[in-house]
């Protein structure tokens, strides 16, 4: 067994002082560099949040003086219900039920068939949009801007811009949610692309498959509870989309909710928004389980 001469023993113990100081002096580099990043960010988003509250002219006094306004104005539209007439004045707040009814199937209907349709289109777009599945920029390039505009431009205009080509009802809103599905829904669809183990598609591509095979084999089995997931999830946004279109003559209750409000129709107001807010709950709570019932969750087994 060989020993360190003393000359030895000093030149190995200042090799590792020189080494333990090297350490100490790059962790301090680093934790430098992390403070002023953090800095950095803190004063750009600290100054964003004030020129921000400036454009906006947002004021704590202002607020704290319209909410009892915006509160007056919600408990305006709520109906007076006695307990000697219970169920009739119940029968007068909801006069309309029927009515109601169908046009709120109407928007359920509009935000599926949208959802449909533009899911269908989101699909189509995502793979071409995905930086590890397409080698062409300019392929990749167009359609991350196509998926941009098609989501950009708010449902609103769609739907506007639909309407003067065909008209009034719900086939202008449909159009209008498919498109601005599309464009969300094909961006999370090729980030999801891009997050997938990249293992099978190596796999597929080394046992000689083309680009189809690739996508198909490779991709879609891993990303498919994801896409479905976020499909759901959209479908829960356009209906309360739906119902917001038939402020430009797009179909379904939102008409009515806005012609009650122009006409100041208060408990008719109040009426359709608790159809439209247990409407929603609902979809929610479905939606939440068959999204767990994909990924492999039972609800009535959780931990």
């Amino acid at each position: 067994m060989s020993t360190l001469t003393p000359v030895h023993a000093r030149l190995s113990s200042t090799t590792r002082e020189e080494r333990l100081l090297s350490f100490e002096g790059r962790y301090r580099q680093q934790q430098l560099a992390r403070r002023t990043w953090t800095l950095l960010y803190g004063a750009l988003f600290a100054a964003a949040l004030i020129g921000s509250v400036n454009v906006s002219d947002f004021s704590v006094p202002g607020l704290v003086k319209g909410l009892p306004m915006a509160w007056n104005y919600i408990a305006g539209t709520l109906p007076t219900l006695t307990v000697e007439n219970f169920f009739g004045d119940l029968a007068d707040w909801y006069w309309g039920l029927r009515f109601w009814t169908r046009l709120l199937l109407e928007t359920i209907l509009m935000g599926f068939v949208g959802t449909v349709l533009g899911g269908i289109l989101a699909l189509a777009l995502c793979f071409f949009a995905s930086r590890n599945l397409v080698q062409s920029q300019g392929i990749y390039f167009a359609a991350r801007r196509m998926l941009e505009f098609c989501r950009t431009v708010p449902e609103l205009v769609f739907a506007m811009i639909f309407v003067f080509a065909f008209g009034l009802g719900p086939f202008a809103g449909v159009l209008a949610i498919a498109i601005h599905t599309a464009g969300s829904l094909g961006k999370l669809f090729a980030e999801v692309n891009e997050n997938v183990d990249p293992g099978p598609i190596e796999g597929v591509r080394a046992a000689g498959g083309n680009w189809a095979m690739i996508v198909r084999l490779g991709v879609v089995p891993q990303a498919l509870p994801n896409y479905a997931s976020y499909l759901l999830l959209r479908f829960e946004i356009n209906v309360r989309g739906a119902s917001a279109l038939g402020i430009v003559g797009a179909g379904g209750i939102g008409q009515e909710l806005y012609v009650a409000i122009r006409q100041f129709e208060y408990t008719d107001i109040s009426a359709i928004m608790l159809m439209l807010i247990l409407t929603t709950s609902v979809i929610d709570i479905s939606c939440e389980a068959i999204r767990h019932r994909l990924i492999g969750h039972d609800l009535t087994q959780r931990a």
